[in-house]
């Protein structure tokens, strides 16, 4: 059986049907609820996946990627709180023209906008991913070195506001990862006496502790607010043909914005679709209308932010880079099944990559029915108190930290980090530069070593292998550039005023 027919068989087996759709449902659910994220609820699911094969729990985990991403719609049209980051644009458009009188209107363009979004991505994902792999394999150490210290120069230079903060949080994540024994010389390090650390730190509680206890915590000490809830009514939800061809090339336009600024690492979803609202701003016939309910702003809003996940997954596949948080989590998954991310992959388990590309297809569709049949439900779930939502979420915090290797250290690994992914937040320090510098941190050091043992020492082979050397310049002028324009807007009022 070909790898081809082993991930059809996978993904039209009734468990991966089932999976599939549970996952996107979750997601959807999860992503409406402000506040709670994919990121959470996918570290929170990563440890039941533990017990299942690669190919179903990245069914499970790919799905949930999908709707998180989706269900954001539904409270940036409905509360003007969008569910997720990338959600932040289709509020500007999405709620006035609720406000106005059409809220089935607005998600029903959200919807289609998102549908298509994703299917567009999609075609580019079968497309590049293969090529993309076949690439990188003939990298070689210095290179993947190289191309790692690109994607956190890059998140940084553009995850953040501040490239110091984002700096520092690369660095710190890249720090957290060193402590156990070095690959390259087998010596323990940074372990400051317990022997729980031999191993180093474990991605799960490290994650759950960033990404969900964090949340919890904040959540605890935020006062609940009431927000007026917009009634959906009895408004079809399902876009017309007319739809369709009205909005397809602004579709298409924001789709392909989408995808390749998701392929950038550390950018994401909400640069994604502010890329793609102002490109469909500047294209309108009417850009008087944008930020006060023009149909144009909420499908290129959506199909943006829902392209970049299949932009983003091209690079995860392809070479083993995630390009945001929920990458991490599904490369760390990889890594919990015994599997290395990267062009290997393809090689090694293609019908796993196959598996993963089909489940973005397949969740789209899922993705598209659920939005449509049950949006009018899951609206409601954002009346649901945060009193009894915490405690669950709290709950499995605790055991899925535990569950992975039945210890009490990590559930304080957990906690501890619990309370710094709430300190950083607070003092404005961004979370995705951590995670990316603690996944990719030890393999950057690993090719490195490997690097200079073929090379006898030598740095030299880093500059002078020219792929090497254009990542590494490529990353030289992404921090110089943030820096020059900081100085020139820092020296303008001083010319203006002279």
């Amino acid at each position: 059986m070909s790898p081809t027919e082993e991930a059809i068989r996978l993904l039209i087996a009734p468990t991966g049907l089932i999976l599939i759709a549970i996952g996107t449902s979750l997601g959807i659910t999860v992503g409406a609820i402000p506040g709670l994220t994919g990121a959470m609820v996918i570290a929170l699911t990563l440890p039941l996946t533990y017990s299942m094969d690669a190919g179903n729990a990245m069914i499970l985990l790919v799905s949930m990627y999908v709707g998180s991403i989706s269900g954001g719609l539904i409270t940036a049209t409905l509360l003007r709180m969008p569910g997720t980051p990338a959600s932040v644009m289709t509020t500007l458009d999405g709620y006035p023209m609720a406000r106005a009188g059409q809220p089935g209107r607005a998600l029903m363009l959200s919807i289609m906008a998102s549908f298509a979004g994703g299917f567009v991505s999609w075609l580019f994902l079968i497309a590049l991913s293969e090529p993309m792999a076949a690439l990188s394999t003939k990298f070689g150490p210095f290179e993947f070195f190289s191309l790692v210290m690109m994607a956190l120069v890059l998140i940084a230079s553009v995850g953040g506001k501040s490239l110091s903060a984002s700096l520092f949080s690369g660095m710190f994540g890249i720090l957290c990862a060193m402590p156990g024994v070095a690959e390259a010389t087998g010596e323990v390090r940074m372990t400051l006496g317990f022997e729980e650390l031999n191993g180093g730190l474990k991605l799960l509680p490290v994650l759950i502790g960033l990404f969900a206890l964090s949340q919890v915590i904040t959540d605890v000490l935020r006062s609940d607010n009431s927000i007026e809830q917009i009634a959906i009514s009895d408004q079809k939800l399902v876009p017309a043909l007319a739809d369709w061809k009205l909005h397809a090339v602004n579709m298409l336009r924001s789709s392909v914005i989408g995808t390749w600024i998701g392929i950038l690492p550390g950018i994401g979803a909400n640069i994604g679709s502010v890329a793609a609202y102002s490109t469909a701003k500047s294209f309108s016939k009417t850009p008087e209308k944008f930020g006060h309910g023009s149909e144009e702003g909420i499908v290129a809003s959506e199909s943006a932010n829902n392209a970049t996940v299949g932009g983003a997954l091209i690079p995860l596949v392809a070479m083993g880079i995630p390009g945001s948080v929920i990458d991490a989590i599904l490369l760390g998954a990889l890594v919990l099944h015994g599997l290395q991310p990267g062009p290997l992959l393809f090689k090694q388990s293609p019908e796993l990559i196959y598996t993963i590309m089909g489940t973005y297809f397949i969740a789209n569709f899922f993705m598209f029915g659920f939005l449509v049949l049950a949006v009018r439900q899951i609206a409601r779930l954002t009346d649901v108190p945060r009193a009894f939502l915490i405690p669950v979420i709290l709950t499995f915090c605790v055991v899925g930290s535990y569950a992975l290797g039945n210890r009490m250290f990590d559930v304080w690994v957990m906690l501890l980090f619990g309370l710094v992914g709430f300190g950083v937040e607070k003092i404005r320090i961004p979370l995705a530069p951590f995670v990316i510098g603690f996944v990719l941190g030890p393999v950057a050091e690993t090719n490195l070593c490997a690097g200079l043992m073929a090379s006898g020492g030598s740095y030299l082979p880093l500059i002078a292998r020219p792929m090497s050397a254009v990542f590494l310049v490529i990353s030289v002028v992404l921090l110089a550039v943030p820096l020059i324009q900081r100085r020139r807007g820092a020296n303008m009022p001083t010319s203006v005023t002279s």
